[in-house]
């Protein structure tokens, strides 16, 4: 018999539980996904191919199994809000400041800062990486997973109130990220006073 559990707290999210004779997981945005695959390489959008591509990634998940892996990925629809409008003025005002700097003919000094980060997991470390290298004027070039350190390329570096002002802008872009993202622990560890960088280079 066969029967389906949608509310188990040991389940990823957005997925189910098949049980029969032997338990499966189905992934739901992994349906979706090969049901768009299914989709392109017929070249159809219709109905009838839908469905076929649903029952055929379906089948491809029971068949297949992928192993259980749960990333820790949790979404807060206010925090992905105010970290969207974040990412967006950042982008925008960096962009502003940038162009300044191409036509001004005054020589800026670059350089790499150490920010560590309070968050701790894989998944919160990439995401506030990718975020701050989304802003035209910094960018991450190298992480230390380890010390979940980040090393951010910035300009402007002669300018005393630069590293401060870097690395603020880093935490809170970190911030953001855990409460648009990440679970209870997270954003526990993201309310306490950033660390101290040990670093810089």
């Amino acid at each position: 018999m066969i029967s389906l559990r949608f509310r188990d707290p040991n389940l990823p999210p957005f997925s189910c539980a098949v049980v029969g004779r032997r338990r499966r997981v189905l992934d739901l945005p992994l349906i979706a996904w090969l049901t768009v695959v299914w989709m392109l390489l017929w070249g159809t959008l219709s109905l009838p191919n839908a469905i076929t591509g649903v029952v055929v990634a379906v089948i491809v998940c029971l068949v297949f199994p992928l192993p259980q892996v749960n990333i820790g990925l949790r979404l807060h629809p206010v925090g992905i809000a105010r970290l969207t409008v974040r990412l967006l003025w950042e982008m925008y005002t960096a962009g502003v400041k940038v162009s300044h700097q191409m036509v001004d003919r005054r020589p800026f000094r670059a350089g790499v800062l150490a920010v560590p980060l309070r968050c701790r997991s894989d998944l919160m470390l990439t995401a506030t990486a990718i975020a701050v290298s989304n802003v035209p004027d910094s960018s991450v070039v190298e992480v230390h997973r380890s010390q979940a350190t980040l090393f951010v390329h910035v300009l402007e570096a002669d300018d005393p109130a630069t590293p401060e002002r870097a690395r603020q802008g880093v935490w809170r872009m970190e911030e953001l990220v855990v409460r648009a993202f990440g679970d209870r622990a997270e954003i526990a560890r993201v309310r306490q006073p950033p660390p101290q960088p040990r670093s810089s280079r």
